[in-house]
């Protein structure tokens, strides 16, 4: 519990990693606020963070519906409350839409960022948990990916990624009162435990698990698979799918770090499981948690996506203290169980 209670700014907390973080700040004891421009996530979920959290702790939640390309948004929020530190979350991350809108990508994720660092500074908040993605080892030479290895994103999205985090280091560099953690995901996917919030993209998903839940529910009448001859097991890409929940708890883990540790630089850390599971492999675990047969569709490969990609996570438990406890099996039960309770995610069917 922290000691007095500290305040937590989380950007873009209205978002699937968002929601399931900012439960488990709540419950932990921290006070937190959310800005987001609900561009790919809705007001009911943070209504139901508040409904999890209980009655005494959503009291602790605040909700700003704002937008860090604009700089007033920002201002108002700063000018009100002084933040002990901030999780920043806000982004677009879809790797096939970074290709088509190069511009887009600029825009919301290295824009925002830079107002938001600007603005941290001018109030003088100096620390912050920056979600970053595997992404930005593009198609590493050798796998498990470690965090020192070299950087070489494929697409825009990643670009956007390893941009911030330069911007981050060369902010710490030029000023050390900074203390950053910036967090590599590697593929979140699964939802909390109750089923009352998971993940809950607008239009037709761009990640794999959503896109199967959606076939399984009958929204979507077959999962397309991009890329079936690659040189792997199955011909299917490999990832590192990790549980929300676990994700949240790195979250938690990196947070207590800031907060306790004076010498932190900037560091980063993976945050994933460090086994690679194919697409396929995952559409037959899938099958197995929900009962339903998902009908596959072999595509051609997508620009922009690496073969085999999975991490190192030993630095994050050495560190932070942290590791995944959810294994494929847990990931498709609570993905299954939130997509057959909200087939429709968070709105009602139209």
């Amino acid at each position: 519990m922290p000691s007095d209670v500290q305040k937590i700014l989380v950007t873009g907390g209205a978002g699937f990693i968002g929601t399931h973080t900012v439960l488990q700040l709540l419950e932990e004891g921290y006070k937190v606020w959310i800005i987001d421009n609900l561009d790919n996530a809705v007001q009911e979920a943070v209504d139901r963070v508040r409904e999890l959290a209980g009655a005494e702790k959503a009291k602790n939640l605040y909700f700003h519906l704002g937008d860090l390309r604009n700089k007033e948004d920002l201002e108002k929020l700063f000018s009100q409350t002084r933040f002990d530190a901030v999780i920043h979350f806000a982004a677009l991350k879809a790797v096939g839409e970074s290709v088509a809108k190069p511009f887009l990508y600029y825009s919301n994720n290295l824009i925002g960022t830079l107002y938001l660092i600007e603005t941290m500074q001018k109030y003088g908040c100096k620390k912050i948990v920056f979600s970053s993605s595997a992404t930005v080892y593009g198609q590493p030479k050798e796998i498990p990916c470690l965090e020192d290895f070299q950087l070489n994103a494929l697409n825009p999205y990643g670009q956007t990624k390893l941009w911030c985090e330069e911007m981050f280091r060369s902010i710490q560099k030029a000023d050390p009162e900074w203390r950053i953690i910036l967090l590599r995901y590697f593929n979140p996917v699964g939802a909390h435990m109750s089923g009352r919030i998971g993940e809950d993209p607008k239009g037709i998903p761009n990640n794999l698990m959503p896109y199967i839940q959606q076939v399984a529910v009958g929204r979507l009448p077959e999962l397309n698979v991009y890329g079936h001859d690659y040189s792997t097991r199955d011909g299917s890409a490999i990832r590192d799918y990790i549980h929300v929940v676990d994700l949240a708890d790195g979250h938690l883990a990196a947070v207590r770090k800031i907060f306790s540790a004076d010498n932190i630089g900037c560091v980063v850390y993976n945050l994933g499981t460090g086994r690679g599971t194919s697409v396929l492999e995952m559409v037959t675990a899938f099958e197995k948690a929900s009962g339903k047969k998902i009908p596959v569709k072999l595509c051609p490969r997508r620009p922009g996506d690496a073969i085999e990609v999975y991490a190192s996570p030993e630095k994050a438990k050495k560190e932070l203290g942290w590791k995944p406890r959810f294994g494929i099996a847990e990931m498709c039960r609570d993905q299954w169980n939130w997509a057959s309770k909200n087939p429709w995610g968070y709105q009602a069917k139209k």
